[in-house]
């Protein structure tokens, strides 16, 4: 396939995600492996272009997404507004939250023209999008929303680590009743799907935590592995999905059982993200898997203690830009390989003979 062409919403304008966005873009060999169009401003682009001081860094505004300049030295800026904007950096402000949601905005409805091949997003700060009255908690619920589909699933990525959420963002009181035999069954058959489309792995094998200490201590602290976790995982265990569990999360993590798994399914956003991120290292990726098309985005927030000093470390932003380019051409390779027969020659008695 060709050279992907991957969009970037820039996020909160007042954090580091045009910073960790102009690190990474700063490096040409990066720019070799894809056309990259930021969705903005200009004028917000050279803001902190002059605080990061990436001297490589050479871009030139675009009408849209359709009139791209296909150069690897320079980076596509989609002027999503004209006027000048107050930039007030390490501030949670509505004109903060109102440019994020309207670079989004731009980003999504190219991405769904498929005049981009993936959308990477920088992040966004809850109650700056609060202010500025988007009725969304997140990216994930947003994009769900947009593409059309019932369910998705928030998954974080390092290397051979993949952790989804069963539930997202909401409070911890909630999560008890959020669980329910369908929705874990949804949520490990999207992951299944995922592993093998967007991840290349022919057999996933999934791990399935608990939701209370010890996985409930055999009900003793809570019952919803049995009554709930447990019975999702032996019907789809039926369905010959590779899942097991659940497992008592603080033991599966701290004893490295994960290293034995494709994925994993934790219950609530504290009980994955907390050990993913101890075990990251500042590399890990959030992406959404379920949707028609392909999003990932870093797995930090807006940094307001950083932004404005040049500290944002872009490793993590940098890796979302390959995954997202990854899953295309996995994604591209998959639907290839089962439009047609796959074809394999082998040597059988000095002559080639093709089994379809």
């Amino acid at each position: 396939m060709n050279k992907p062409t991957i969009g970037i919403s820039v996020g909160d304008i007042n954090g580091i995600g045009l910073e960790v966005i102009l690190k990474t873009l700063d490096d040409h060999k990066i720019l070799n492996l894809f056309t990259p169009v930021i969705y903005g401003s200009s004028k917000v682009v050279s803001y902190h272009k002059n605080i990061v001081h990436a001297e490589n860094f050479q871009f030139q505004g675009v009408r849209d997404a359709g009139s791209l300049i296909r150069d690897p030295k320079i980076v596509n800026v989609v002027n999503c507004w004209q006027e000048n904007v107050n930039i007030t950096l390490g501030k949670a402000t509505a004109e903060g939250g109102s440019y994020a949601a309207q670079s989004l905005e731009w980003a999504v409805a190219d991405l769904k023209h498929g005049l981009i091949d993936a959308l990477v997003t920088a992040p966004i700060n809850k109650k700056a999008m609060e202010l500025a009255k988007f009725p969304f908690p997140g990216h994930t619920e947003y994009l769900t929303h947009e593409m059309g589909v019932k369910n998705s699933l928030m998954l974080l990525v390092h290397d051979g680590l993949r952790v989804g959420l069963a539930t997202g963002h909401i409070s911890l009181k909630e999560v008890a009743a959020k669980l329910t035999k369908e929705r874990i069954m949804s949520k490990i058959q999207i992951l299944n799907e995922t592993l093998k489309i967007d991840f290349g792995i022919e057999r996933p094998t999934i791990a399935v935590l608990g939701l209370n200490p010890h996985a409930g201590d055999e009900g003793v602290l809570g019952d919803e592995e049995e009554r709930i976790i447990r019975p999702a995982i032996v019907e789809l265990k039926k369905r010959g999905i590779i899942a097991m569990g659940p497992f008592a999360a603080d033991g599966f993590f701290g004893a490295g059982q994960y290293k034995k798994f494709d994925g994993v399914l934790a219950m609530y956003h504290d009980q994955g993200l907390a050990p993913f991120k101890a075990l990251s290292f500042s590399e890990g990726v959030n992406y959404t898997a379920g949707l028609p098309l392909v999003r990932t985005s870093p797995d930090h927030g807006t940094g307001f203690d950083l932004v404005g000093k040049n500290e944002a470390n872009p490793s993590s932003f940098r890796q979302a830009i390959f995954l997202a380019i990854d899953i295309v051409r996995n994604r591209h390779d998959y639907a290839e390989a089962h439009a047609n027969p796959i074809q394999t020659r082998h040597r059988y008695e000095g002559e080639d003979e093709v089994i379809e």
